[in-house]
C-alpha cells in the first residue's frame, strides 16, 4: 500500500477509507462474504470491472489483511479468494451502507443486473420478519450456477452458500433476473413457471410465502 495516497487524518472514518476507499474495493469484499471464490467467479460477479484492476484491488486487501488466498486440496487444486477474519469485521458495514444505499433512487436507464451475492446480500437487508412470522423453513436457492439455503426460523434469515445434497422444504431454480423480479417486483411464481423461467420442487406456497417476505425501502424508511 506504500506509495498511495491518504487523507492523512486520524479521524476512524479516515482511516478505513484509506484501506477499503478505493473504486470496487468495498463490491469484492461483498462478493466474499458468502464464501471463497476463484478468480474468474470473482471477475463475473463484478462485470464491469476489468481484470487487471481487479488484480490490484486483490492485491491491495491482500497487503491490508482483508482478502487471503489459497489453495484447494486435490483434486481440484484449484486457487481461491477468501476474507479475513478482519474481513469478515466488515459485514455490518456493508449491511448498513446496502440498506442507506437501497433508499436511492435506481437508474432507470440502467440494464446491469444483480450478481447473485449482491442478490443474497439483498435479501438479507430487506428481509421483513413481520411477514416471516410463524414460519420455520429451509428454502434452497439455485440461481445461475450458484446454490444457497435460505433458513428461516423465529423471525430470522440465514442465508450461505451450500452444497449438494441438501435437504429443503422447497426448491427454487432460475437467474437471477427472474428472482429479482419474483422477490422484488411482484411477479408471480406461477407465471414464471410457465413461461419456463423457473423450476420449483417441493411446497410451492411456502416458497410463494418466502418471495413475499421482502420489502423494498422508500425513500422515507
Amino acid at each position: 500500500m506504500a506509495g498511495r495516497r491518504t487523507y492523512d487524518d486520524p479521524c476512524g472514518i479516515a482511516r478505513a477509507l484509506d484501506v477499503v476507499g478505493e473504486r470496487w474495493a468495498l463490491l469484492v469484499v461483498r462478493e466474499l462474504l458468502f464464501g471463497p471464490k476463484r478468480f474468474g467467479a470473482l471477475h463475473r460477479g463484478l462485470a464491469g470491472m476489468s481484470q487487471n484492476v481487479l488484480s490490484q484491488r486483490l492485491r491491495d486487501l491482500e497487503l491490508a489483511d482483508i482478502v487471503r488466498h489459497r489453495t484447494l486440496g486435490p483434486p481440484t487444486s484449484a486457487r481461491v479468494y477468501e476474507l479475513t477474519r478482519r474481513g469478515q469485521d466488515l459485514e455490518p458495514v456493508l449491511i448498513a451502507l446496502a440498506r442507506w444505499g437501497s433508499r436511492t433512487p435506481l437508474d432507470v436507464s440502467s440494464t446491469a443486473e444483480l450478481s447473485v451475492a449482491a442478490m443474497m446480500f439483498a435479501l438479507r437487508t430487506t428481509f421483513d420478519p413481520t411477514a416471516a412470522s410463524g414460519m420455520t423453513a429451509r428454502l434452497v436457492l439455485h440461481l445461475d450456477d450458484d446454490l444457497f439455503a435460505a433458513d428461516i426460523q423465529s423471525g430470522r434469515l440465514h442465508v450461505a452458500r451450500a452444497e449438494p445434497p441438501l435437504h429443503a422444504d422447497a426448491t427454487l431454480a432460475t437467474d437471477v433476473g427472474t428472482f429479482r423480479s419474483l422477490a422484488f417486483g411482484g411477479r408471480p411464481p406461477a407465471e414464471a413457471v410457465r413461461a419456463g423461467e423457473l423450476r420449483l420442487e417441493g411446497d410451492a406456497d411456502l416458497m410463494t410465502r418466502f418471495l413475499a417476505c421482502f420489502r423494498r425501502p422508500s425513500p422515507n424508511s
